[in-house]
């Protein structure tokens, strides 16, 4: 921006540059990751008799206690992203956040409940599978995108910030609300009780640590050191539950492979319908390119996490809908890349007309 607050043509257009904005190769290449892992998981339930049985029978109160373990380390590093010194700061700049947040909670959500009745009538797991998804919004992998973005990260913490609390509240009851429009039973206290578990505790002991380790050590260690540090547990924790959600359920998956490429039709279109009108409102809203592409990210992006552990706490760890949700995760990451590049190149083609703020 010039001196006098008008746009700077010159800096409106200057691409993002590249230096320290790469993923790692092994977050670069997760999507190969994950269906290395399904692979394994299905080689094991093949080559390894009662394995399924063997990791099914280690519960505690209804709930597996090898994958209780793995979805809490996945869970755990999103919930240090919380801080509620950052939301305060949401007067300052609400357009931004308040646009992500209707496409988080209402857009995504119906887009989902609606793609996923009309491409899977009749297959009500899959349905609540899409519905897990939509109605999930990220709280992790998008300050991943949003930094490869150069986008606001400032906007992307207190947006991260209000997905985690909001999400405790509104989770539970929209997944309710969709599946009940579906007329597709559901047992709500168990998805309640996902909610409390596999959001409520992480969350108490995130904001706990964070503090903690921030007295002690300061924010520079946690920020630098611990919080990239237990990001790859998270990521390996997560590699390691598709492994043994895919050596539970390998025989299903080898008698139905035609349920998980139907549930990637509404997963996928989903994306581009979300992805389309999230540009389209950044446009309308003359959003200037650090924040306007924080918003389409966030506002595109779901909390596969979360819907993995739901569709587990609903239906079981052998269930249709658990493996549906994995999907979420297998497309996620390609569509959220390739979302960075394609604001690059609109950024480059004069797409982004606001004034960017080069304060924030």
């Amino acid at each position: 921006m010039s001196r006098d607050g008008e746009p700077n043509p010159d800096s409106e257009k200057q691409e993002p540059s590249e230096r320290g904005k790469q993923l790692g190769a092994f977050e670069k290449y997760l999507p190969a990751w994950v269906a290395i892992c399904m692979l394994v998981g299905i080689v094991f339930s093949q080559v390894i008799p009662g394995i399924g049985e063997a990791i099914a029978s280690w519960q505690a109160g209804g709930i597996s206690i090898p994958i209780g373990i793995c979805l809490f380390l996945m869970m755990y590093p999103a919930m240090l992203n919380i801080q509620a010194s950052e939301l305060k700061k949401l007067r300052n700049a609400p357009k931004p956040i308040i646009l992500t947040l209707f496409s988080n909670w209402i857009v995504a959500p119906l887009v989902g409940v609606g793609l996923a009745n009309l491409f899977l009538p009749g297959n009500e797991q899959l349905i609540v599978a899409v519905i897990l998804l939509a109605s999930s919004p990220c709280t992790a992998m998008v300050l991943v995108w949003g930094h490869i973005a150069e986008g606001n990260q400032e906007q992307n913490i207190v947006n991260t910030s209000l997905n985690t609390a909001t999400i405790i509240v509104l989770y539970a009851p929209i997944v309710a609300l969709l599946t009940g429009i579906s007329d597709i039973p559901l047992d709500r206290w168990a998805l309640v009780i996902s909610v409390l578990v596999f959001i409520g505790v992480p969350l108490v002991i995130g904001m706990i640590t964070r503090r903690s380790i921030v007295n002690r050590k300061g924010t520079d260690w946690f920020e630098h050191k611990y919080r990239p540090a237990v990001g790859k547990v998270a990521l390996m924790a997560l590699l390691m539950t598709l492994v043994v959600l895919f050596s539970l359920n390998g025989k299903v998956m080898l008698e139905n492979p035609d349920l998980l490429i139907l549930v990637s039709i509404p997963l996928l279109v989903g994306f581009a319908i979300v992805v389309g009108y999230n540009l389209f409102v950044v446009r309308v809203a003359n959003l200037a390119y650090r924040e306007g592409v924080i918003t389409v990210i966030i506002g595109s992006s779901s909390h596969f996490e979360i819907a993995i552990a739901s569709a587990i706490a609903i239906y079981g760890v052998g269930s249709i809908a658990a493996l549906g949700t994995t999907m979420g995760l297998f497309w996620e990451v390609p569509v959220m890349l390739g979302l960075v590049y394609l604001a690059r190149y609109l950024h480059k083609r004069g797409f982004w007309k606001g004034v960017i703020n080069n304060d924030s």
